[in-house]
């Protein structure tokens, strides 16, 4: 059938979250079915039945069915892998790895954020900055690109400063310790002068971003933070190219004018094969000391937009005068207290939505062997006994 043809190519573009390889080229889709109503049904077979991933891979997969035209509803069902089926897995993977010349030194495994909107003015970089700090304050190594290669400010707003460095040939992001993680920046505002504008576009633009992943030491980090330009075109495009684990994190206010253009940023994300991970509402109502609440932007337009898309609404982030002062200031709002709004937004990506590869553990054991094999450690297709035909 046709439909399910194009699901599956659609699927061919969905990474097993710690491998960063292709499910279909792992062999995990099983089966795929869709009645005339429309309704999907796809079944994907597990490296083991305890996967913790299983959240991450049921919204993935789903995200990518939902991009075909007809399909109406998407379930997806989970069987395990038998023996063999895990041994040509590993091999797949291994094979992969092998031919896969790697274009960044982000590794595949690691998630990358790319913080959208529809439109500016709805505090996309602000969103990005404090999420940013959030995850470090976790224990995380952060990543922090700045690709909104017009309207760059992520620097000022994490209170970050140059020069960046070139080691062994590449840009060493400028490091930032907070709490027990660190934050690893690159962003124009480190290279550029603030109050200057860069005239570009096309070719240079893609070049510019391409330039910040392809030639800078991303090694170590355990997540990657994009912010990039509101709306769509080639900067999206670009990082889609050379990032395979690029999540969309879409970033509205409530008003019906922000939403409405935000869907039109999802349908963009759809339509090029990136994963929409779930809206995040800024400006949302908030309540004065007094009790008073204060709805400038509206109310409820994110969660209408997150239920419109199927997908969640992250996290709904009250309208604040201390986190516009913060950022101006350098001191981002998520350093005080537990993080508040943005820190329950790092715990809900790092637990549910987006868990780091060194949290993970559907394919731990066949990552540290592939991992081994590909360093050259032991002869070609060696791996541990237990992954030799064994259950994991």
């Amino acid at each position: 059938m046709e439909i399910v043809a194009q699901i599956r190519n659609r699927l061919a573009d969905v990474p097993d979250p710690e491998l960063g390889i292709s499910v279909v080229e792992l062999g995990m889709i099983d089966e795929v079915s869709v009645d005339d109503a429309g309704d999907v049904v796809v079944r994907v077979a597990l490296t083991t039945a305890g996967c913790p991933l299983r959240a991450q891979l049921t919204r993935d997969v789903r995200e990518a069915a939902r991009g075909v035209a007809g399909v109406r509803s998407v379930r997806v069902t989970f069987g395990e892998m038998d023996a063999a089926a895990r041994r040509t897995a590993l091999e797949r993977a291994r094979r992969a790895a092998q031919e896969r010349q790697a274009v960044t030194t982000v590794a595949p495994s690691v998630p990358v954020l790319a913080i959208a909107s529809g439109k500016g003015g709805v505090g996309k970089s602000t969103v990005a900055a404090n999420l940013a700090v959030a995850l470090a304050r976790l224990g995380h190594v952060v990543g922090v690109l700045d690709a909104d290669v017009w309207g760059f400010s992520l620097a000022r707003l994490l209170g970050v400063e140059g020069p960046v460095e070139a080691v062994a040939g590449r840009m060493r992001p400028v490091r930032r310790p907070v709490g027990p993680g660190e934050l690893r920046v690159l962003a124009m505002g480190l290279l550029a002068q603030e109050e200057r504008a860069l005239a570009w576009r096309g070719l240079v633009v893609q070049k510019a971003v391409a330039q910040f992943l392809e030639d800078a030491d991303w090694s170590g980090i355990d997540y990657l933070v994009v912010d990039t330009p509101p709306g769509t075109g080639d900067v999206p495009m670009t990082l889609a190219r050379l990032l395979p684990r690029l999540g969309v994190v879409l970033v509205t206010t409530p008003s019906r004018a922000a939403t409405g253009v935000a869907a039109r940023t999802a349908d963009f994300a759809r339509g090029h094969h990136l994963r929409l991970l779930g809206v995040v509402e800024n400006m949302a109502p908030a309540t004065s000391a007094s009790g008073e609440e204060f709805a400038p932007f509206g109310r409820d337009g994110g969660r209408e937009l997150a239920e419109s898309l199927g997908v969640e609404l992250l996290a709904s982030i009250p309208l604040d005068h201390a986190l516009a002062q913060a950022g101006d200031e350098g001191r981002p709002l998520a350093l005080e207290g537990d993080g508040g709004a943005f820190g329950a937004l790092a715990r809900r990506l790092r637990d549910d939505v987006a868990p780091p590869a060194g949290q993970a553990g559907c394919s731990a054991r066949l990552l540290d062997a592939l991992a081994r094999a590909v360093a050259g450690d032991g002869a070609p297709g060696a791996f541990p006994g237990e992954l030799r035909g064994q259950s994991s």
